[in-house]
């Protein structure tokens, strides 16, 4: 699961991008509300966690930004604003959850989950193809009663594969999706994760093909029941 961290306090930015990083989430961060806004239009982000109050564009206006362009993203803003009012608006703009400053990183991983379990908005916390069972937020993939660990990058891969079946993802998505819009990585290292992948998989019941030129494509074998 890959989320958006935008907040323009340094030290409380890079402690949340800590923690939930080491809580198996991928982070990608901003410091002002039009870098955010920008980065939330790409749609490659399961969650965005917004900040209220932020330089160059406040948050609320970037959300309501975001939902007039029909950016669904679920959104848990996060505001030192504690009134009435101010949460009925943040509501009202298109935030999913509003959370208070200060707050324990425990309710924050608690929200995040909440979400998470919300019909249409991130999928479960536990996919299931292929005879396969995979728990992201473990980075554990389970079959036969054997559990298989992965590390965050294949754990990160493998989310996106299998929330999408049949689709054929390309290197540019995958790198944008696991290592960040920010990231220097080259493709090639799109090409290695995938390796390893298929090493772990080790099944002909779920397989990634890869489409020549473009980038690969799980699917279930053949002999899938």
């Amino acid at each position: 699961m890959r989320l958006l961290l935008v907040e323009d306090e340094p030290r409380l930015s890079e402690a949340l991008a800590y923690i939930l990083k080491k809580n198996k989430y991928g982070v990608d961060t901003a410091y002002d509300g039009e870098t955010g806004q920008t980065m939330a239009e790409t749609g490659v982000y399961d969650l965005i966690i917004l900040d209220r109050m932020l330089p160059r564009k406040e948050g609320v206006a970037v959300l309501k930004s975001l939902r007039h362009q029909g950016i669904h993203t679920p959104v848990l803003l996060l505001t030192a604003k504690d009134s009435i009012q101010d949460r009925i608006e943040g509501l009202d703009a298109g935030a999913d959850d509003y959370l208070i400053k200060p707050f324990s990183t425990d309710e924050l991983l608690a929200r995040i989950r909440a979400l998470g379990r919300r019909p249409g908005q991130i999928q479960g916390e536990t996919l299931v193809l292929g005879g396969f069972t995979f728990r992201p937020l473990h980075c554990e993939l389970m079959k036969d009663n054997q559990t298989i660990k992965l590390t965050l990058k294949e754990s990160l891969l493998l989310e996106l594969f299998m929330r999408n079946p049949g689709q054929v993802i390309t290197k540019e998505q995958i790198l944008d999706r696991v290592w960040g819009l920010d990231s220097d990585v080259e493709a090639n290292n799109v090409e290695i994760y995938v390796h390893y992948l298929r090493k772990k998989l080790n099944s002909p019941n779920l397989k990634i093909d890869t489409v020549r030129g473009i980038g690969y494509c799980l699917k279930e074998g053949p002999d899938v029941s």
